[in-house]
């Protein structure tokens, strides 16, 4: 006498083998041991593609945040405020957020621009005006910088004074770029400040003026 069992189930698709009960003499079933065998490898196939599949798509969620991170990894890459036991490493940590931060400015990488102000950041220009807010600043920097106009440090300029419980003062002379229309437009010339806040494990612009702007000497 012969039975039957569940041997698997796959795609709603039911394979049952013979059991031999009784004493029969078992029976040969041409074709169900390669039915068996390409169902299990297709079971193991869709499984291993939905493991791939899940990997990347959680890869693919992480991305902003890496990105995020390691962004602030390399902006901040300066010692925290309490840190700083020296005029000498104050000096080197305000020099170091500068290039980071007119890095980003002469590239129009605006995620990181942005990321060196606080949300409500005030932006004092002497021909431009007042300019309230990060959203607003970096709106300003796309439209009017972006492409156009690059920045540089004058060398022995920078000065840095250390605000106690808050962070530093930077004071220097930058001048003003517009590659490839050096022949139309000159370079800019004018003084700025910057006032750097260290709170939350981050440095941060608060308040920004800039002044002074002219024509460089050639």
């Amino acid at each position: 006498m012969t039975t039957f069992r569940l041997v698997s189930w796959f795609e709603n698709e039911f394979l049952y083998a013979p059991v031999q009960m009784f004493g029969d003499a078992p029976r040969e079933h041409p074709g169900l041991g390669s039915r068996i065998s390409d169902c299990i490898c297709k079971s193991q196939e869709r499984e291993s593609s939905m493991k791939r599949l899940f990997a990347v798509s959680r890869i693919a969620s992480l991305l902003p945040l890496l990105a995020l991170l390691a962004g602030r990894v390399e902006a901040q890459a300066v010692p925290a405020l309490e840190n700083i036991k020296s005029q000498v490493e104050l000096e080197k940590a305000i020099t170091t957020l500068d290039a980071a931060l007119f890095d980003s400015y002469n590239r129009c990488d605006l995620q990181k621009f942005s990321g060196f102000f606080v949300d409500d950041v005030e932006f004092y220009h002497d021909q431009g005006g007042v300019t309230l807010g990060r959203e607003n600043l970096t709106d300003s920097v796309k439209k009017n910088i972006c492409g156009r106009v690059t920045r540089e440090l004058v060398p022995g300029t920078l000065q840095v004074h250390h605000m106690k419980g808050y962070g530093a003062v930077e004071i220097g002379v930058h001048r003003f770029h517009h590659p490839g229309h050096e022949d139309t437009e000159g370079v800019g010339e004018g003084r700025f400040i910057h006032l750097w806040q260290y709170k939350d494990g981050a440095w941060k612009i608060t308040r920004a003026i800039s002044y002074d702007h002219h024509a460089a000497a050639k």
